[in-house]
C-alpha cells in the first residue's frame, strides 16, 4: 500500500507540474489507436462500454465521447482525473455515461463497475514491474472484459526505452504479451510502431489487439 501511495504522489506531481503537451506520452494525433479500435465495434449501432485503465488526460476520451461510448476512466493520479474532468465537462452533458475511478490498476477493481466491451491501454501496463502487480493487472482485465470483448494493449516494445517519467519499465514482446493474455483471448492484429514524443525522441511501441473467445 505504501508503494501505491508513493506512485500516487509521483504521478500527481507530474500532472500538476506539466501541461498536457509537455508530457512525454502526449499524443495530439490519436489515429494510431483509432485505427485498431475502428476494426472492433460499431459505436453507431448501440452504446458500448470502454475501459481505460490509465486514462491520464488522453485526447482519446474526447473522441470516444463524440462516438457515444459509455466510459470507465481510471487513473492512479487524482490530479490527472481532475484535469480531465474540467476538460470533459465542456463537451459532455450526459454524466451517467462516465464512471470515474481513482485506482491502482494492479490492485483488485471494485466489483460495482460495469463490464466493458473494449479495454484500451496505451502506456500503462509497462509501468508494472513485479509479478504480483502484472498478475493483478491481468486478473482485472480477465474479470471485466465481456465475452467477445476486445483488448488493445500499446506498450513499450523490447526495443523501447528502459525508463519513462523517471520510472523503470517492463518492456514487451509479442510473445510475452500473447502468453500473459492467455488462451481465452485470440490475437487479431499487432504492429510495431514508433511514436515520436513531444521532445522529438523515438519511442518504439508494440500494439496488440485481442478478442475474448
Amino acid at each position: 500500500m505504501e508503494r501505491s501511495k508513493m506512485l500516487n504522489k509521483h504521478w500527481d506531481s507530474i500532472f500538476a507540474d506539466k501541461k498536457d503537451h509537455q508530457l512525454g506520452w502526449y499524443e495530439k494525433d490519436i489515429n494510431q489507436t483509432l485505427k485498431f479500435i475502428d476494426t472492433t465495434i460499431n459505436f453507431s449501432v448501440s452504446n458500448h462500454t470502454v475501459f481505460l485503465p490509465g486514462v491520464g488526460t488522453s485526447l482519446l476520451v474526447d473522441e470516444l465521447i463524440m462516438r457515444g461510448a459509455n466510459l470507465i476512466l481510471n487513473d492512479i493520479s487524482e490530479e490527472a482525473l481532475n484535469k480531465l474532468k474540467i476538460r470533459i465537462n465542456k463537451i459532455s452533458n450526459d454524466k451517467n455515461k462516465i464512471h470515474w475511478l481513482h485506482h491502482n490498476i494492479a490492485q483488485r477493481l471494485p466489483i460495482n463497475i460495469p463490464l466493458c466491451d473494449v479495454w484500451i491501454d496505451r502506456a500503462v501496463l509497462h509501468f508494472l514491474l513485479t509479478e504480483d502487480d502484472i498478475n493483478g493487472y491481468f486478473q482485472n482485465l480477465h474479470s471485466f472484459v465481456k465475452s467477445k470483448g476486445y483488448v488493445l494493449l500499446a506498450e513499450f516494445s523490447v526495443y523501447g526505452a528502459s525508463k519513462c517519467a523517471g520510472l523503470e519499465l517492463h518492456r514487451y514482446s509479442l510473445e510475452e504479451m500473447t502468453e500473459r493474455m492467455g488462451i481465452d483471448f485470440k490475437l487479431l492484429n499487432y504492429e510495431n510502431y514508433t511514436f515520436i514524443n513531444p521532445s522529438g525522441n523515438s519511442r518504439p511501441y508494440i500494439y496488440t489487439l485481442f478478442q475474448r473467445q
